[in-house]
Parts: structure tokens; sequence; C-alpha cells
């Protein structure tokens, strides 16, 4: 990481005022909480890179479609082009798929 972005500048001048004042005068000034200041300490290493935000984007769905699920889809796409939705859900739940329509 070449640039420190505003965030983690943000992030670290919190982190040191805490150091030097304490956790709860740094969240009454920075006007945050406790609970996160004390989870930016947790998580910092030293390293800038370590105070970047984190995605909040699931990594997986329960009900996600599997990839043999999806190439099995793709193929019985490029086999019916033209086929409306309820005729190709027909179609795939003839051959094995198994949800719902939806």
């Amino acid at each position: 990481m070449n640039s420190i972005t505003q965030d983690v500048k943000y992030r670290l001048s919190i982190l040191s005022y805490a150091r030097k004042y304490g956790v709860t005068i740094a969240a009454i000034k920075y006007r945050t909480n406790r609970q996160f200041i004390y989870r930016l300490q947790w998580r910092y290493d030293g390293t800038p890179a370590s105070l970047q935000p984190r995605s909040r984007r699931p990594h997986h769905h329960p009900n996600q479609h599997t990839s043999q699920e999806i190439t099995f889809i793709q193929n019985m796409r490029r086999r019916n082009p033209h086929a409306g939705l309820v005729v190709f859900w027909i179609k795939l739940r003839k051959r094995g798929y198994t949800r719902s329509i939806t």
C-alpha cells in the first residue's frame, strides 16, 4: 500500500490520541464510541494496512447456486436461447434442476 487513505489517517490519529489521553477522552473528542477505539487497538499491528476498512460483503450465501448448477443453466440457455423464463425453468426441472422458479 503506497498511499494512506483519509480513513486510515483518521484512525491512526484516534489511536495516537487514545494512547496519550485515554480511550474515553479520545471517544469524546472524536465523537465515536469506546468500543470502536478498542476494536482499532485490537486490529492495529503497527502497519497502516491493518486499519483499512474491511469489506462487509458476504463471502457466500447458503442458497447460492453451485458451480455445477451454473454450468448446467448456462449450457441449457445456450441450447434454448429463445425460451421464456417459465418454459426454460420447466425444461430445467425435467432435467434434474430442483430449485423454485424465483
